[in-house]
């Protein structure tokens, strides 16, 4: 018995492990989002879609008070700011119902940057690299080309953590510009202090307010109209953000981005991002990974915000490979 006991474990050491059975890897989101996107040589794996526009942000004086980081100092920091579609298709309809993300790159000067990589939902599509993984690959089509929407529901049913994002989407119309979004930040991030440092959520907030399409006007919107009305707006007057921190309290989730902060919390505005100008191809030689953060930040112990780094620089390297 006992060597049968042995024979037995060291044949299920050496199975190879399925696919779904292993910790997710960078390399696996790129390989599904072709499945699910096709493949468009050259392009970004995720957020394929988008519009670069340039701006600036300057901190609060309040921020300054509070926080070390010198990007809340009160200078004006030049920026590359990306506004973009969800998804690995270039080609996706402006009206989708599906997030939308805003991307930025701020200069501190001698070299120095700070990324930021937001959506236009509150919380994220999964806890964990592993449950997102698992519902982009109940979502990749079938024989007939089309996803089962079966499959989909009964993997969201198993895994909760995928349903706070898909709600929010299914209650909140597609925005109707990128200038009336809010751009949510999803992660935890440890902001320093004179005293040490403070867990912060964060939020972009439109100063022209927040402004959904209606039913009529998502059905009638033409495939790509999202660039344009930015580049209209922008073309009238700067279009400005409040960075608006929210303070977090002992208890509030640092490591799972599906999980929206409780209402209540000490909020600030921490600055503002301010876009001057649409369009031009500044965007093209950047990685927007959120990982990227200057002095006086680092980041929480979310596993899907360290997933960001490979899965982003696989993505920017067959990019600029032509791949």
């Amino acid at each position: 018995m006992y060597w049968r006991i042995l024979l037995m474990l060291a044949t299920a050491a050496a199975a190879p492990l399925r696919a779904e059975d292993r910790p997710a890897q960078a390399g696996d989101f790129i390989e599904v989002f072709q499945g699910l996107f096709g493949e468009h040589k050259g392009e970004r794996k995720g957020h394929a879609k988008g519009v670069c526009a340039v701006g600036s942000f300057t901190g609060s004086a309040e921020a300054a008070r509070m926080f070390s980081a010198p990007l809340f100092s009160g200078t004006r920091w030049p920026a590359q700011i990306r506004f973009s579609m969800a998804g690995g298709d270039p080609a996706v309809a402006d009206n989708a119902r599906s997030p939308r993300g805003l991307a930025a790159q701020f200069e501190l000067g001698d070299g120095r940057v700070h990324n930021i990589a937001t959506l236009s939902t509150p919380v994220f599509g999964a806890a964990t690299p592993e449950s997102f993984l698992g519902l982009l690959r109940a979502s990749l089509p079938g024989p007939d080309g089309r996803p089962n929407a079966d499959r989909v529901a009964a993997y969201r049913a198993a895994h909760p953590d995928t349903l706070p994002q898909f709600r929010w989407l299914q209650q909140n119309p597609p925005p109707w510009s990128y200038a009336s979004a809010q751009y949510f930040g999803l992660h935890t991030f440890h902001f320093a202090t004179a005293d040490g440092e403070r867990a912060v959520r964060w939020r972009l907030q439109p100063r022209d307010g927040v402004r959904g399409l209606t039913d009529e006007e998502r059905g009638a919107a033409p495939r790509d109209f999202l660039a344009a009305r930015l580049g209209e707006r922008v073309a009238r007057g700067q279009v400005l953000f409040d960075w608006i921190v929210t303070l977090g309290q002992p208890g509030d989730s640092e490591s799972d981005p599906s999980l929206a902060w409780p209402d209540g919390r000490t909020e600030l505005v921490a600055g503002t991002l301010s876009v001057t100008a649409v369009g031009g191809d500044a965007c093209t030689g950047l990685n927007f990974d959120p990982n990227v953060l200057s002095e006086g930040i680092r980041p929480g112990d979310d596993p899907i915000l360290k997933m960001r780094s490979p899965a982003y620089a696989i993505s920017f390297g067959k990019r600029l490979g032509g791949r």
